[in-house]
């Protein structure tokens, strides 16, 4: 393989200023825009790669100890060099490593109504995350291109070199700063990932949300995250349910909560009411003589239990509403019925702060 100064036509105590005018200089005379040529194709990338590495004074140094024209690193090491020997510190013995790599997981709130929790439902999620390249297909190379062997550390992945230190002539390994412990080198990266194998864009996820779920449970859909580098396999799409609060019906575990308002007239002489809930109109009978606090419950009309079968129970708190407002002739009546009915004096009892206090205590209770 041709020595990196060489392509450049540049010598090896060349300046950064000397190696950049040299690059210039060909790049404008061999750019494929310029000189479509095979030839003129392949000698422009020896040049890019040329000077990718003398342009980087890491690289550069790294090049010059274990590239062509001599092996440089005789030098007396430090105690560093020593330690990286023994504990292993930024050694690389299993090879070079691979650009593929699983992608990142992603988490995602999905807000759903109380209704849609009871028998589940079906969303189309619009998730902006990384996705595989179409035009590399993740292979990160510009169609008809492949990754080429490092020139540095001949494909291994990493960089020897001899160190003397106080117990001899020891070897030391460290990841190679060309590749950056690769191997190889993608000479020709695709111009639509820049070299990625994965673009951002936005793509539609079908979620069948579980009946049952509620506020805080994740759901996890596998393989469904971010697309890995370099065609690498995607990561986790997590999903965080938020149940939104519902105007007339709250929820206590797999129970659907909700207050019945009832004339006076009828929690005396009792009634049936038709109660509209979450999946359809639900009967209800108020016997006579109910009170306030009351539970009316519908056996199987709450939520559909997450893990195991069946469904939670509809259960209606009764609030006795009392007239503000009465004609003439109402008074009149109502003040017949108390004549004809000796009611016990008021008296005393437990204090409570309001009937929802009362309801939510028997609703819990």
């Amino acid at each position: 393989m041709a020595d990196h100064y060489e392509v450049l036509g540049v010598s090896r105590d060349a300046t950064p200023d000397e190696i950049k005018k040299a690059y210039r200089r060909l790049a404008r005379e061999l750019h494929p825009d310029v000189n479509p040529g095979a030839e003129a194709s392949e000698r422009f990338k020896e040049v890019t790669h040329a000077y990718d590495v003398l342009s980087d004074p890491k690289q550069r140094e790294q090049y010059d100890l274990g590239g062509p024209g001599g092996f440089g690193g005789q030098g007396f090491g430090g105690f560093g060099d020593i330690f990286e020997t023994f504990f292993g510190a930024g050694q690389q013995t299993r090879g070079p490593r691979s650009r593929r790599e699983r992608g990142q997981d992603a988490l995602i709130r999905v807000e759903v109504g109380l209704d849609e929790v009871i028998f589940g439902t079906h969303r189309d999620i619009e998730v902006d995350t990384a996705v595989r390249c179409d035009t590399c297909q993740g292979s990160c190379c510009q169609p008809g291109t492949s990754p080429v062997t490092c020139d540095i550390c001949r494909g291994t992945g990493s960089i020897q070199r001899s160190v003397r230190s106080l117990l001899g002539n020891v070897m030391t390994s460290t990841p190679c700063g060309t590749c950056r412990g690769y191997g190889t080198i993608i000479a020709t990266p695709c111009i639509t990932c820049q070299g990625q194998g994965r673009v951002r864009a936005r793509r539609t996820v079908p979620v069948d949300v579980p009946a049952g779920v509620d506020t805080g449970v994740r759901l996890q859909m596998p393989g469904s995250g971010e697309a890995g580098p370099a065609g690498g396999p995607n990561g986790d799409l997590y999903l965080e349910i938020k149940v939104k609060n519902h105007e007339v019906f709250s929820r206590n575990g797999d129970d659907l909560l909700a207050t019945l308002e009832v004339a006076m007239t009828d929690a005396v002489l009792g009634t049936t009411a038709t109660i509209h809930a979450l999946d359809g109109d639900v009967p209800v009978e108020v016997r006579p003589g109910v009170q306030s606090g009351e539970i009316l419950t519908v056996r199987d009309r709450g939520v559909t239990k997450l893990r195991g079968t069946g469904r939670g129970d509809l259960k209606i708190g009764v609030q006795v509403i009392t007239p503000t407002k009465l004609s003439s002739k109402e008074r009149d009546l109502i003040q017949q019925f108390a004549s004809s009915k000796k009611s016990p004096a008021p008296e005393l009892s437990h204090f409570q702060q309001g009937i929802f206090a009362r309801l939510r205590d028997r609703f819990l209770g």
